[in-house]
């Protein structure tokens, strides 16, 4: 069975956006050569589930090649019905049903790449399976939550914590079922 991963950064203080959706404060961490382990991730995933903020972010701010290679299903949620452009689909249905279908599909994991509104109604539903979260070393005081009130409690097990030299810390854990 597939699994579903999220792969995401937050502040020390878990927050994955600044106000207005500024992702500035990722720069801190930015260095020639180093992608956090991206790119290894990136090769076990032939399915991408992102929210339409970050997706409209991440194709005005790098480009639509950073999730439509050629080689993935992109769905991303919205609420507003657009026509699929390549293998990118804008997806207005329920989100767990969507999630449990991919999951029970062929082929490699799929990555959730937020936001926050995604991962949150993925976790209602204990629909991520593993977490990949990287820590920035800053106290950002106001933004996106990653997690938010009024989920359900998941016990987590441990899987590694990475450190590198920029201070990010990476933690890569597993939901215990």
């Amino acid at each position: 069975m597939r699994k579903i991963s999220l792969f995401i950064a937050m502040s020390l203080d878990g927050y994955i956006a600044k106000p207005n959706d500024d992702l500035s404060f990722l720069k801190l961490v930015e260095k020639d050569g180093e992608d956090y382990g991206y790119a290894e991730f990136a090769s076990r995933i032939d399915t991408i589930i992102v929210g339409r903020k970050t997706y409209d972010y991440v194709v005005r701010e790098i480009g639509s090649s950073h999730y439509d290679n050629g080689q993935r299903d992109i769905y991303v949620i919205t609420k507003t019905e657009r026509p699929q452009v390549g293998r990118t689909i804008f997806y207005t249905g329920d989100l767990a049903e969507l999630a449990a279908y991919l999951k029970s599909g062929d082929g490699k994991n799929i990555y959730c790449d937020g936001g926050a509104e995604v991962i949150n109604e993925l976790l209602k539903y204990g629909l991520i399976d593993d977490f990949f979260i990287s820590v920035i070393p800053v106290l950002l005081g106001n933004g996106t939550r990653l997690f938010r009130d009024g989920r359900p409690e998941q016990a987590l097990e441990f899987i590694t914590a990475k450190a590198f030299d920029t201070g990010l810390i990476q933690l890569h854990y597993k939901c215990k079922k």
